[in-house]
């Protein structure tokens, strides 16, 4: 018996709604669905993660899915959800852009079996505005459009909508009526904000082929606290290792709170109801063991990146909250050392002044202001509040030298037990 797609969604609470008959039509057969995804950069963020995991569910599920990257809408911009126009693409960035988002997606969905990704553009690059207009545009009254809440609430607003934003829902109806033509394709996925684009399509299809399609929708992720999903003090976390790395991708997840954690577990892992259900029972005994929290920066830094930059993170950060060794820090690479350490203060030395030695309080508070004085300097050390590479500097007189440094390039000095300082020598 085929699993039911709808019913797994329902329990990890990732249905927001769908169109009546959409269930018993995934039942009876295998249906091949879409979701599309916006090039406007060349990584797709944790914001796109619902998306993906509807289309693997779907997959995993029996059906076929079929991911859209938009070549062509890219070019437009979609205004659901947004206050303002954006800025439009050039056609070789989107390019770029779309093969990037490609690679990435083919990380989560298994396309050697029957899943395909589509570029709008194949089809939107021909038609002239003429045919657009008689083939497309004669279907959907103004006055259907109108009544969308993602052109309402951009009327309501000073800057209103251009005709370009206006037509968006046009172009993405005719997506999903050249797949259900040219690829059987009969749902359309997305999240809960795209509600009115979908039901264009399934209308277009109405009135255009007399057929019949179907649409379903996931809820808008949030934090609990009010604030918005996937943003931090430096903007999106991505899945591409270089704008988000698997470290900081790590620390986002190790980091959110109790409720959260236990929503986007059901949301974004794979694992079974009951497992869950068992993870968050023996979580509520103990959460100050944080099970939750660890099993979710297990679970997504080992799917979106590997188990290997999932074992590094995780390790990095016993360096740097718990009791990580000299030893530890030592087995860490330079691209390894410099993704943990962004963001902490930074000094540079010369190398050649390591190499004859410079006395430690010196160095704490002359060349590299670690300290603002050299009485503060003394007085850490005197208390056994400073730490070198992880290990106790416990010798006012001793000099840094360049036999200290760490692959031959770096200092890590530590004042108490979080306030860190990176020291790059050149």
């Amino acid at each position: 018996m085929k699993k039911n797609f709808v019913e797994e969604l329902k329990w990890r609470r990732l249905l927001h709604d769908l169109m009546p008959g959409t269930e018993e039509h995934l039942l009876k057969e295998t249906t091949s669905g879409y979701i599309g995804f916006d090039p406007t950069s060349d990584s797709l963020h944790i914001g796109s993660l619902v998306q993906i995991t509807l289309l693997r569910h779907f997959q995993l599920c029996g059906h076929k899915p079929i991911a859209l990257v938009g070549g062509a809408t890219g070019m437009i911009g979609d205004p659901s959800g947004k206050s303002q126009e954006r800025n439009l693409l050039n056609e070789e960035l989107l390019r770029h852009n779309q093969l990037c988002v490609k690679t990435q997606l083919e990380k989560f969905i298994d396309f050697s079996n029957g899943a395909e990704v589509v570029n709008n553009y194949d089809w939107f690059a021909q038609m002239g505005a003429l045919d657009f207009l008689r083939n497309i545009g004669k279907h959907i009254t103004i006055s259907y459009m109108m009544a969308k809440d993602s052109v309402k609430n951009r009327l309501e607003t000073g800057d209103g909508l251009s005709f370009t934003e206006f037509s968006y829902q046009l172009l993405q109806g005719y997506d999903f009526y050249w797949l259900y033509e040219n690829k059987g394709c009969k749902l359309q996925m997305g999240g809960s904000d795209q509600w009115g684009n979908i039901v264009t399509g399934t209308e277009l299809i109405r009135r255009k082929a007399g057929g019949e399609a179907y649409a379903l929708v996931s809820p808008l992720v949030t934090k609990s606290d009010g604030g918005k999903f996937g943003k931090t003090e430096k903007g999106n976390v991505w899945l591409d290792r270089k704008k988000t790395s698997p470290y900081q991708f790590f620390q986002f997840w190790i980091n959110t709170s109790d409720d959260d954690a236990a929503r986007y577990l059901r949301f974004f892992s794979y694992r079974g109801k009951e497992e869950l259900e068992s993870l968050e029972a023996t979580h509520r005994q103990a959460p100050h063991e944080r099970l939750l929290q660890n099993q979710l920066a297990k679970d997504l830094t080992t799917l979106v990146h590997s188990a290997e930059d999932y074992s590094f993170a995780s390790e990095a950060t016993e360096i740097l909250f718990g009791k990580g060794t000299a030893e530890q820090l030592n087995t860490l690479n330079e691209e390894q050392l410099l993704s943990i350490f962004e963001g902490v203060p930074t000094s540079h030395v010369a190398k050649s002044e390591l190499e004859v030695g410079i006395h430690a309080l010196e160095f704490l508070a002359d060349k590299t202001n670690i300290f603002p004085s050299r009485g503060e300097a003394k007085k850490m050390i005197q208390n056994n509040g400073l730490l070198v590479n992880k290990a106790k500097w416990t010798d006012i007189a001793a000099p840094f030298t360049s036999d200290l440094l760490l692959k031959e390039k770096f200092l890590l000095v530590q004042k108490g037990k979080k306030n860190y300082h990176l020291v790059v020598v050149e």
